[in-house]
């Protein structure tokens, strides 16, 4: 399906490539403006009908990425940008909307005069602003300027014969210096290699020392018969501040470990740890209204069916012309703005994979919502504030609060949000029932059964009863709708709308939606990992260039990142000119957390350390016992050693006594641990043997391990 923004990439005679983006779409007069993304020329018209036959017999593709679009947050854009972007703004806003007029030349031409004469500026002014924002998406950061491309950030400056660098200071006596080329990064690696990757351990200045005695002197003097060579003067060689900053742009922190002290020390301590109101909208996705409650059932934990976690929240995206719900979202977080991000980024995701996810198979004529409106209408709450205006700039969606107290405005979404209660409340357990909460009644909350992911599974199939089969028996079809026999079911008015209303739904790429809705974090570069909610990530580029090797042994330093509450396993590191970003994976020793929602995953952390105070405690009176025990033993030790102090030697005959006596004890030890097969006991039970018979029996033993040893 065709929509506005769509880039078109056509098949042409020559290497270059010709690729349209599509501004307008009629389908009743079967015309549709384009634009040239390549080329400097304005806006023109197409037929429909030939577009779409050129794509079936190969002759035209649709391009999936949109290489013209940045991915950018509102609060990195500079004030000089901003104040550059909204100048532009201001000066095309009032004519941008005039579509189609806007496209036909001479219509073109006078609001292009009278829009210079108002604002005082060149009609070229006028016509740039206008390509740039039709060729770019349309949207209002269209016109940001482009200064992110300027500069040769990451780029091998050339070597010429002009020094490069901040000039040096007194350059009479010290001279200007030289550049680094080729030749002296050659002399670098030769001398960082011999002189520093050493068991020697030479530090970094030595190196650059002993590498100017070898490679930078021509001359040799004689003293005292000793050869000794003449430095060449710091004008003529690099300086300790050229070496320093080469060594350290091409440091290989396990080459050096393993060389300076060894390969078992770099495993050891340095390796890596690893969204009448039908009349306002004028076709699909004209206008899309969202909201939030507050489900009237209590659900259990996925973890801990007997752990019960409260109410969820519920969030509903909802078109107004044909009714059909476009994006939901199930969870604990909100009302607040991390709610409404997912159930907008659910209104724009591929709902065949989202139903899979929760085993459920549909086809997509079923649900075939997986766009952005034109506007959306909401509380004044989560789209009123800075975290909106990414979908006002970035996706160039307007955004429409009601005033305070009126969710009458927003009637549709909140009828959806009754009809669907009363349509799935009845079978529900953990149901709230205030009527029930009276003195002696049972607490409803008990009999709470269902987990988040088992109340998701049966609100995808309300709502997919909803858009399939729900009749609309208070929906008040047009002429048209009734000539064509269009029954008042959500998904038949969407697919009419479809056909013969002009289109407001926008084609944006998933990632990009997501990334402009997702909610922005800091988070920790460790030497475990990147550190963020108190779990650990890694990715590709991370372990490539080293990342955590470097926090482990030169410190962890702070990044920003932009995350999903509802799936944690990734989280997302954003490119600092907006064109890109880096998906990292949460580390496999953390399988426990894969694929949980933050919600769950919080409260699992929390009870582990309530679980591990209650173990501390038990273990601290554990060791009281042992410390017990152990005086005990050392206080009765003590007590038989008084009792012998009429035997006692000397100190000097204890001392040389250790050898004997330790041979004695070790006879006699083997003598008891010795094993011994069905042993037959001469003693009766209960009977009593005399101390003095027992000392007589333990010299006895002592004369005959005398014996034994002296043999």
């Amino acid at each position: 399906m065709l929509t506005i923004n769509t880039l078109i990439s056509w098949k042409t005679d020559d290497d270059n490539k010709k690729v349209e983006r599509i501004l307008w779409i009629e389908p009743q007069s079967n015309i549709t403006y384009v634009i040239d993304v390549n080329l400097n020329a304005f806006p023109y018209s197409r037929l429909l009908s030939d577009i779409e036959e050129s794509i079936k017999q190969g002759i035209a593709f649709i391009e999936p990425d949109d290489a013209f679009g940045r991915i950018i947050n509102e609060e990195d854009i500079s004030e000089k940008d901003k104040e550059a972007r909204d100048k532009a703004w201001e000066i095309i806003s009032e004519i941008v909307c005039l579509e189609p007029l806007i496209f036909i030349p001479k219509e073109r031409r006078n609001l292009i005069k009278k829009v210079s004469t108002l604002h005082n500026v060149h009609e070229n002014t006028v016509v740039k602003y206008l390509k740039k924002y039709w060729k770019r998406g349309k949207t209002k950061n269209a016109l940001l300027p482009d200064y992110y491309q300027c500069g040769g950030k990451g780029k091998e400056k050339s070597t010429g014969i002009l020094k490069r660098g901040r000039p040096r200071k007194n350059t009479e006596i010290f001279g200007e210096g030289i550049n680094v080329d080729d030749d002296i990064k050659r002399v670098f690696r030769i001398a960082v290699n011999k002189y520093y990757h050493t068991s020697a351990q030479n530090s970094l200045m030595l190196t650059y020392e002993l590498m100017r005695k070898e490679f930078f002197s021509n001359e040799i003097k004689v003293e005292n018969g000793i050869e000794i060579p003449i430095v060449k003067p710091s004008s003529e060689g690099p300086s300790y501040a050229q070496f320093k900053y080469w060594f350290e742009k091409e440091r290989n922190l396990k080459k050096e470990v393993s060389l300076r002290r060894s390969a078992k020390k770099y495993e050891q301590e340095n390796r890596p740890i690893i969204g009448s109101s039908t009349a306002e909208a004028l076709g699909p996705g004209s206008i899309y209204q969202i909201d939030a409650t507050v489900a009237d059932v209590y659900l259990v934990s996925q973890f801990n069916r007997n752990w019960i976690i409260g109410r969820p929240v519920v969030y509903g995206v909802i078109d107004v012309f044909s009714r059909l719900v476009t994006g939901i979202y199930i969870g604990l977080e909100g009302p607040s703005w991390v709610g409404a991000m997912m159930a907008l980024a659910n209104a724009t995701m591929d709902k065949v994979e989202f139903c899979r996810n929760y085993g459920i198979e549909i086809s997509t004529e079923e649900w075939p919502a997986c766009h952005l409106p034109d506007s959306i209408l909401a509380d004044r709450g989560e789209l009123e504030g800075k975290n909106a205006e990414n979908l006002i700039n970035a996706l160039g969606i307007r955004i429409m609060n009601t005033p305070p107290y009126r969710a009458d405005w927003k009637g549709i979404i909140e009828q959806n949000f009754k009809t669907t209660s009363d349509r799935v409340k009845p079978f529900m357990p953990g149901v709230v029932n205030p009527d029930l909460r009276e003195r002696g009644d049972k607490d409803y909350r008990l009999d709470a059964k269902l987990n988040l992911y088992e109340f998701t599974q049966i609100m995808i199939k309300s709502v997919l009863y909803h858009n399939n089969q729900h009749l609309l028996r208070n929906y008040n079809r047009e002429e048209m709708m009734i000539e064509d026999d269009v029954k008042c079911i959500p998904l038949e008015l969407w697919n009419w709308g479809i056909a013969n209303r002009s289109g407001k739904l926008k084609s944006v790429d998933a990632d990009i939606v997501k990334l402009c809705l997702m909610p922005t974090a800091t988070a920790t570069v460790t030497g475990k990992g990147i550190k963020f909610k108190n779990l650990y990530y890694s990715s590709k580029m991370t372990l490539k260039e080293n990342w955590f090797e470097k926090a482990r042994n030169k410190g962890s330093w702070k990044i920003k990142v932009s995350y999903d509450p509802r799936n944690m396993k990734y989280i997302y590191i954003i490119s600092p000119d907006h064109s890109d970003f880096e998906k990292c994976y949460m580390l496999d020793y953390q399988k426990s957390y894969f694929d949980k929602y933050y919600e769950e995953i919080e409260y699992l952390q929390e009870k582990e350390k309530l679980e591990m105070k209650k173990m501390a405690d038990d273990e601290l009176q554990k060791r009281v016992d042992l410390m017990a025990e152990i005086e005990s033993i050392v206080a009765k030790a003590d007590m038989e050693s008084k009792k012998e102090r009429i035997f006692q030697e000397s100190d000097s005959k204890k001392v040389q006594g250790i050898r004997r006596n330790r041979r004695i004890e070790k006879v006699l030890n083997r003598e008891n641990e010795a094993f011994e097969l069905s042993k037959q006991t001469d003693k009766k039970e209960g009977e009593v043997i005399p101390i003095d018979s027992d000392m007589e029996l333990l010299k006895r033993k002592q004369k005959e391990a005398l014996k034994k040893i002296y043999e």
